[in-house]
């Protein structure tokens, strides 16, 4: 398991939360909940994950992640769609409501 130093971009709007890796390895808890890896954030060091919403690439749960050897840091929003503009990360994302609360419970739920 890898330990990741970064802290979250707080520039962004979150939907944090926190899980304990105690049991089992963060991958392999996403895993069970449907997520698939896309590897780690570039600038920040961030791991990110994503499920989809409808079978497409779009909507689709976005969760990145921060790791030490006892639990993990989450931050979970929907993406509604891709990018505008190429080389720009601004999209129309959901942080909060009912489909982002009830996918925080069900991953806490299956970490514990």
């Amino acid at each position: 398991m890898g330990c990741v130093q970064s802290e979250f971009d707080s520039r962004l709007p979150d939907m944090k939360f926190n899980i304990s890796l105690e049991k089992e390895h963060l991958p392999n808890i996403l895993r069970k909940c449907g997520y698939a890896p896309e590897g780690t954030d570039e600038r920040t060091g961030e791991l990110r994950f994503s499920r989809s919403l409808r079978g497409r690439r779009y909507p689709r749960f976005h969760l990145y992640a921060v790791t030490d050897e006892k639990e993990a840091r989450l931050n979970l929003h929907i993406d509604q769609k891709q990018p505008s503009y190429q080389g720009s990360s601004a999209h129309s994302g959901e942080y909060d409501g009912t489909l982002v609360e009830q996918e925080v419970e069900r991953i806490q739920s299956t970490a514990s």
